[in-house]
């Protein structure tokens, strides 16, 4: 086995920084069709239904394209069905066209419907299947409500569950979303029959949802968090099935062997991380960048004059201009968390399931990131009733000073004015406590009148 590729962790981020089109961010053209840029490289995007500053695909998408708009992924999922719904990680956004390769979700938890709520509740099953056949997409709405049953986490009524659980098993599929309300059509009417007649051997299946994970992140390891890699692998063998099914070393050991990942370590981090192969010349072009700002900056060591206390901030990946992001709490640049603490030293913790009393940031809080640094948190909320984007709260990392570093205010107004326009409100209104008066001052110049304290 060849040796891992070394690389300083000033390589790693401006790497990753560079893949996941964050160096600048909003670089890609203002079109339907950056969706599909973003997720060809990314492998797929983690959907969630909390729409406090925005859909966390949505959030994803509104870093690294200009101008982004919710209809253009919502027109590729229900019109022109280049995309659709399954479980990836957690409820995921995946090309309709790799489809073969995600059934495998479908196929496990039709094993686990049958025998089970599908023969428990089989006249409600033939009900709603003949009324979408008969009356075309419907949602649990339309249907005379039924007594609740339990269902995963809470009591839930049988019309609605039941329909999960066929959209589940692949049975039926997402005709659209009307907000959060699931409207269901049959499986084989949003779908060609080629391609659910498709059928790739399961292993090769739980071998490209592992390698999903890596295309998604850029530089995972081995080990993690558990819901990094929730159905990479059957934690059992399969009802009906022979034997042990494949566990994820084994699958991660034949994507080395194919050629799909090779193995790298970073300066300071544990452990092995892995690289899609088809990667490498980027991670040798932010290699060489890195190595060319290293020397710059000894440059200015040996010129002390020259140098402020906030170049430690600056970084210039991709040779551009430094630009800020708002991170999505999904996105998969901050998937791996350990790695942000080693990486980074910056550690983040989605607080929106922990208690308000608990809280250190906020409810719905998204890392900011300059350039390839983590350098605060930001909490914007969408209030279209005051149409407009109010901030919360903003806490920089210590040593950082926004005001300190030359163009950061322009670059954060324009992450704030994207935002703005995303949500389609006027304003944006920022904190009025005393620690951002400058700061505020600074942005309310950038943005004009648009801005309130």
């Amino acid at each position: 086995m060849t040796q891992p590729i070394d690389i300083s962790r000033a390589t790693a981020r401006r790497f990753l920084a560079i893949r996941q089109f964050l160096a600048p961010p909003r670089s890609l053209p203002a079109e339907p069709a950056s969706v599909m840029t973003v997720v060809a490289r990314l492998g797929s995007l983690q959907f969630d239904p909390l729409e406090v500053a925005g859909r966390n695909h949505d959030l994803v998408l509104l870093a690294r394209i200009q101008g982004y708009r919710r209809e253009w992924t919502d027109g590729l999922l229900y019109e022109e069905r280049q995309l659709y719904e399954t479980y990836n990680k957690g409820l995921s956004l995946v090309p309709t066209a790799e489809l073969p390769w995600y059934r495998v979700t479908w196929d496990s938890s039709r094993r686990r419907h049958d025998g089970a709520a599908f023969d428990e509740h089989a006249p409600l099953v033939e009900e709603l299947l003949e009324r979408i056949r008969l009356d075309g997409p419907l949602s649990s709405t339309d249907f005379a409500p039924r007594a609740s049953i339990d269902w995963y986490w809470r009591p839930t009524n049988q019309v609605r569950a039941i329909l999960e659980a066929l959209a589940e098993a692949g049975i039926l599929g997402l005709a659209r979303r009307d907000g959060n309300r699931r409207v269901y059509d049959l499986a084989e009417r949003l779908f060609s029959a080629e391609l659910l007649a498709r059928r790739e051997p399961e292993r090769d299946q739980r071998r490209h949802k592992l390698l999903s994970r890596y295309r998604a992140h850029g530089l995972l390891g081995r080990s993690g968090s558990a819901e990094l890699w929730l159905g990479t692998a059957p934690g059992k063998a399969p009802a009906g099935t022979n034997g042990d099914g494949p566990i994820r070393s084994q699958l991660l050991a034949e994507l080395l062997e194919a050629g799909e990942l090779t193995r790298v370590t970073v300066d300071g981090v544990r452990g092995e991380r892995f690289v899609v192969t088809g990667e490498l010349p980027i991670l040798a072009a932010a290699e060489r960048e890195a190595a060319a700002e290293s020397a710059e900056a000894d440059g200015l060591e040996a010129a002390p004059e020259r140098a402020t206390t906030n170049d430690r901030w600056v970084a210039r990946p991709g040779g551009a201009e430094p630009g800020v992001a708002f991170l999505a709490p999904l996105d998969p640049y901050v998937w791996d968390r350990e790695f942000l603490r080693s990486l980074h030293g910056f550690d983040y913790v989605w607080e929106v399931y922990v208690p308000e009393r608990k809280r250190r940031w906020g409810y719905y809080v998204l890392p900011i990131l300059y350039g390839d640094r983590l350098v605060g948190r930001i909490e914007p909320r969408i209030d279209r009733k005051a149409d407009a984007l109010r901030v919360l709260g903003v806490w920089w990392e210590t040593g950082f000073d926004p005001l300190g570093v030359p163009g950061f205010v322009d670059q954060f107004g324009a992450a704030l004015d994207a935002h703005r326009r995303f949500g389609g409100v006027t304003a944006v209104t920022l904190p009025r406590t005393h620690s951002h008066r400058p700061f505020v001052a600074a942005v309310r110049e950038r943005l004009g009148q648009e801005v309130r304290a």
